[in-house]
């Protein structure tokens, strides 16, 4: 092991012992917030502390085989199996210690928006946002919807919602990890079921997706002194009233344009704290984007482009084909993609990631 690599693993379990130590106080006990912090680090580290152990094991184990091996030789049988192994952990090491997305462990909010094609890509994002719901239920997370506005016929013009896992999950399984990579345009050719002539049309829906920033989160601060607040009377599909009381809210963040809105909470300090959540959640996107581009470093996915403009995928209904054009990724079982069958397509994106990030 190269003595970088040794000295940014004792680092990392130094950390993680510590982190273990804060966790059984008392203080922290009492304090959930304080908790899911550490915990969310205690999960990240343990991937690190996890392949530096298995390496150190091998590695002693195969010093002392070796020592022994001109006395027994199923120590020298011993020692050439180790010896083989060794490589394969030191390289699994190697890849933990690659710093990760820090957003990884976080929950998500994805924004739906249909796009050109009218009431066809309304439907269009409908799919979408079953699809994304069913896959959501296959990883066990939840999701709530924040905020909708759909058609009479069952489409989506924009929806907003929360996609969360259940308690720390490692940083491999947070939700962020998978779902950063469906930012962008996403494009169906089918033929509409308002298309009297049974032609293929091309429309499309675009994905917004964001990290969720926690309450207390320390990164980003708000001044009350920044937002517009506006409060309106929440409406449902065709713009009819939902209820009589002016409980739904639009947050404006002053200094950099940003407009949230938020009705589907009963109350309108539900609302607000809801809105004041995604606001801070869109700002920590924004702030984690900015120092990646002026750092040029690694944390976030070189295949997660930053254009949100950007044509990721195709959705093929007649062939039952689904493209991922930044991968090259290609299958015909659109049906069972639909349906929440979505990790293999995701799965590419990650290894391409992965694979860069390796390379560098």
């Amino acid at each position: 092991m190269a003595d970088e690599q040794f000295a940014a693993a004792q680092t990392a379990l130094k950390e993680y012992r510590d982190i273990e130590r804060q966790m059984g106080t008392a203080e922290v006990a009492v304090d959930p917030d304080a908790m899911r912090k550490l915990g969310r680090r205690h999960a990240e580290l343990g991937i690190i502390v996890s392949a530096y152990e298995r390496y150190q094991q091998i590695h002693d184990d195969l010093e002392a085989a070796k020592e022994m091996a001109d006395e027994d030789a199923d120590f020298a049988e011993e020692a050439q199996r180790l010896e083989a192994e060794l490589p394969e952990a030191q390289e699994k090491l190697r890849s933990a210690l690659i710093p990760r997305d820090p957003d990884d462990a976080r929950d998500t909010i994805m924004q739906i928006k249909a796009g050109t094609g009218g009431e066809e890509a309304a439907l269009f994002a409908g799919d979408l946002l079953r699809m994304y719901t069913r896959y959501a239920e296959k990883r066990g997370w939840s999701t709530t919807i924040q905020s909708e506005n759909s058609t009479e016929l069952g489409g989506v013009k924009d929806i907003q919602l929360a996609i969360r896992a259940k308690g720390n999950p490692a940083p491999a399984d947070g939700v962020w990890a998978s779902l950063k990579y469906e930012g962008g345009v996403h494009r169906v050719q089918r033929i509409p079921v308002t298309e009297s002539q049974g032609r293929i049309q091309t429309s499309a829906a675009g994905v917004i997706v964001f990290p969720e920033a926690d309450d207390d989160d320390d990164e980003i601060e708000v001044d009350p002194k920044d937002l517009k607040i506006d409060i309106f009377m929440s409406s449902g599909p065709g713009g009819q009233s939902v209820n009589t009381t002016y409980s739904a809210v639009r947050m404006t963040h002053v200094p950099t344009g940003i407009v949230v809105s938020m009705q589907d909470e009963k109350s309108q300090i539900q609302n607000r704290a809801a809105a004041l959540r995604v606001l801070k959640s869109r700002l920590l996107a924004m702030k984690h984007e900015q120092e990646a581009a002026e750092a040029a470093d690694m944390r976030h996915s070189q295949v997660r482009s930053l254009d949100r403009s950007e044509r990721i995928r195709t959705y093929n209904f007649p062939e039952n084909r689904i493209v991922d054009h930044r991968t090259n990724y290609k299958a015909y079982n659109l049906d069972q993609v639909l349906d929440g069958d979505l990790q293999a397509v995701i799965d590419s994106d990650i290894q391409a990631d992965e694979a860069t990030r390796l390379a560098s």
